[in-house]
């Protein structure tokens, strides 16, 4: 039997001491190696979040500066500042700074190049003033042709007030060159005309952005330049100063040789990323104070390599008031551990099962709290209102947010895994492609504007494209960042057409009246020699080949008047499809000529629109006729009509089975005196006219069409709504 006496107590005792030490020390560096796991993995994460806050600022302030640029670049195709239109001048620039002004632009200024004058439009409105002298060389620069039509962004500088710097500012400057036409300059001159710039706040343009970022609980935002001087940062004493002369002058007892080289050789070098460093103070509190920073380049002029970067910090407190509990748990586990010890084997090993179950639950009490962090950071992409995702080299989808999959119209498990070729139609597809591989390549990031189509729609996206990295260096994804500007594009697109047609119309009005007169007297005097001539006479047939090309010439100036300028016409209760009935009426003849089969779908009780007739019955004709002409040979004209929206619209629809347009011809199709039929067959008036009659009387008209290399079923459709009077 077993017994006590046979033990020898001493070597059993030595045997406790020396297994309880080596439990004792196993348990002491487990202890220590599992806090650190938790406060690296748990630092490392909040470093991340601070990455994405630092990452979507730069591109924000990067989307102002590109929008600042924009407006600059319409501004400067305006006639009234190339040709010095004083009154349209005027008004044009007050528009643009009423845009502007809220992105921080404080001044715009058109500096003319004959004259020592400046166009000053600010808040305080419209005046003008003598040249700057600083503003000298922006004018020599842009004197020089190699700079038409490029935008220089200056280095950010103070604007002096007294003793102190109010603003830290920075100028847009575009050359203007007389490349435009209007009424007065129907030729353009191709002159130089001045240097239009844009005065911009930059501590009120990142304010917008950067006022709103916080980290964590007391974590924030700031923004140096290329040389070092804070753009925006909480402590508003330290705007305007150089970074690394301002915290040395606030703390010079600190060693700031970290934050220095992070900021010399990472930030102001155009890198991204995280790290830490030691700083002297922070949100009132002085001392040493170690701080987690994550950082993003705002790229302001590549051209000429101007650099801002962004900062996200935060003491790295918040991250150690996270893991305090658990080290203040860990340390009264491991002293109950030695007592334990020292008591006996079974209440250590208890006591050690006891700590084991205590660390396996903080741990995944942690691991939970990381796993809400990072839910925290999926609710912020997936929430976000722009397509958020990634691709490998290949082009396949590795994620995707909700926002892009219902953008697509698809689920994202449905998205993940497949190619861009298959979610994208070509041609876009193919060139976004390329676009991921040279982001892949050069290893740079990338912003472009690019058109997509999914289906029958095109639709246009600004995108950022963002590499990747491992902890090699290596790129393994590319992260994009798309926002779909159809709207915007296609609110600059139809600013651009009504410019343009304006300018069209004021010049088809001086040729029209120049040419009418002539006619008139051409025609009159034809006439009369024709009542004189013998009827079979080879003079008389002459005088009638004058009369018909001279008529033939009167009706395209008509024409051209009738698209520049207003006609009175009585308005009436128009029935519509009586007017339709009319036109068909005289077009019969035409129809059945050419082969053309007619189709009538005229909806019935259709209320009554207030226009003039005689204009509507205008605008059938041209559709038709331009219908009968794209149906060569023959083929099959379909006219319905229909109400919408509860009798307050009426809809028109012309289909034909033509060829169809061609791609690089449905832009232009209601310009004036564009045409796709040959000499003397079409004088190119007949949409514009028609789109003048319906836009003056709050109608609509647009297409559809396909040609045969799109679709078997070619052709085209012209639809027409118009405002219904409510009986």
């Amino acid at each position: 039997m077993f017994s006590l006496k046979h033990i020898d107590t001493r070597r059993f005792q030595f045997v406790v001491v020396i297994a309880m030490t080596v439990i004792l020390s196993a348990v002491l560096v487990l202890g220590w190696m599992s806090f650190k796991k938790v406060r690296e993995i748990v630092t490392t994460d909040f470093n991340r979040q601070q990455l994405l806050l630092a990452q979507h600022a730069a591109r924000q302030i990067e989307n102002e500066l590109n929008t600042l640029k924009r407006e600059l670049s319409l501004l400067s195709l305006s006639p009234s500042l190339q040709y010095f239109e004083t009154v349209w001048l005027r008004k044009r620039m007050e528009i643009s700074f009423s845009r502007v002004k809220e992105e921080g632009t404080f001044e715009i200024r058109y500096i003319e190049a004959a004259k020592p004058r400046t166009h000053l439009a600010d808040s305080n409105g419209y005046q003008t003033v003598g040249t700057y002298p600083e503003d000298v060389r922006y004018l020599e620069w842009a004197r020089q042709k190699e700079n038409k039509g490029r935008i220089m962004a200056s280095e950010v500088f103070p604007v002096a007030h007294g003793s102190e710097y109010q603003k830290l500012t920075m100028k847009l400057a575009l050359p203007v060159w007389q490349n435009s036409v209007d009424d007065l300059h129907p030729v353009a001159t191709d002159k130089f005309s001045g240097v239009l710039m844009f005065v911009v706040d930059v501590t009120t343009l990142s304010k917008r952005i950067m006022e709103g970022i916080s980290s964590g609980k007391t974590g924030y935002a700031w923004i140096i330049d290329q040389s070092g001087t804070f753009l925006y940062h909480l402590e508003k004493d330290l705007i305007g100063r150089n970074a690394f002369e301002a915290r040395k002058e606030k703390n010079p007892t600190i060693s700031f040789v970290r934050i220095n080289e992070i900021q010399k050789e990472l930030m102001l070098t155009g890198k991204e990323g995280t790290s830490w460093y030691l700083s002297g103070w922070h949100r009132g509190k002085e001392g040493e104070i170690k701080k987690l920073i994550a950082y993003s380049p705002v790229h302001v002029s590549d051209e000429r390599n101007l650099l801002w970067s962004v900062a996200v910090i935060a003491p790295i407190s918040e991250v150690e008031d996270a893991i305090h509990v658990i080290l203040v748990r860990q340390s009264i586990l491991q002293i109950i551990i030695i007592l334990a010890t020292l008591l006996g084997g079974g209440i250590t090993i208890f006591l050690l099962l006891n700590w084991s179950y205590a660390l396996k639950y903080e741990v995944e009490r942690k691991t939970n709290d990381i796993a809400k962090s990072e839910q925290r950071y999926r609710s912020l992409i997936e929430n976000a209102e722009d397509i958020i995702f990634t691709v490998d080299k290949e082009g396949n989808y590795l994620s995707i947010n909700k926002y892009g999959a219902k953008f697509f119209n698809m689920k994202p498990e449905d998205i993940i895994g497949r190619n861009i070729k298959d979610i994208i139609l070509p041609p876009g597809s193919e060139s976004f492609l390329e676009d991921v591989r040279e982001v892949f390549s050069t290893k740079k990031g990338k912003q472009i504007t690019h058109p997509i189509k999914m289906g029958e729609r095109e639709y246009w996206l600004n995108t950022n494209l963002r590499r990747l990295m491992d902890k090699e260096g290596n790129i393994y994804a590319i992260l994009g960042i798309s926002r779909d500007i159809t709207s915007r594009k296609l609110i600059d697109e139809t600013s651009y057409h009504t410019e343009k047609l304006a300018s069209m119309g004021t010049l088809a009005a001086g040729v029209a009246h120049e040419i009418n007169n002539p006619l008139g007297i051409i025609l009159g005097f034809s006439d009369l020699l024709l009542e004189k001539a013998k009827p079979d006479s080879e003079e008389a047939d002459i005088l009638k080949t004058i009369g018909k090309h001279g008529r033939r010439a009167k009706r395209v100036v008509e024409n051209l008047l009738s698209f520049a300028r207003y006609t009175e016409c009585k308005e009436e209760l128009v029935d519509i499809n009586k007017s339709i009935e009319a036109v068909i009426a005289v077009v019969s003849n035409t129809l059945l000529m050419k082969k053309i089969s007619l189709k009538q779908d005229l909806g019935e009780n259709l209320p009554r629109v207030k226009e003039c007739a005689e204009e509507l019955q205008q605008v059938f004709f041209n559709i038709i006729n331009n219908a009968v002409s794209a149906m060569n040979g023959g083929g099959t004209l379909t006219i319905a009509t229909r109400s919408l929206n509860n009798n307050e619209l009426v809809e028109i629809r012309f289909a034909d089975t033509g060829h169809g347009i061609r791609k690089e011809h449905r832009s232009r199709i209601f310009d004036p005196l564009f045409t796709t039929k040959k000499v003397g067959e079409g004088t190119g008036l007949g949409l514009s006219v028609s789109y003048g009659i319906l836009t003056k009387h709050g109608g609509t008209i647009d297409f559809e069409t396909k040609t045969k290399d799109e679709s078997e079923d070619a052709g085209t459709t012209f639809i027409i709504t118009l405002p219904a009077i409510k009986q």
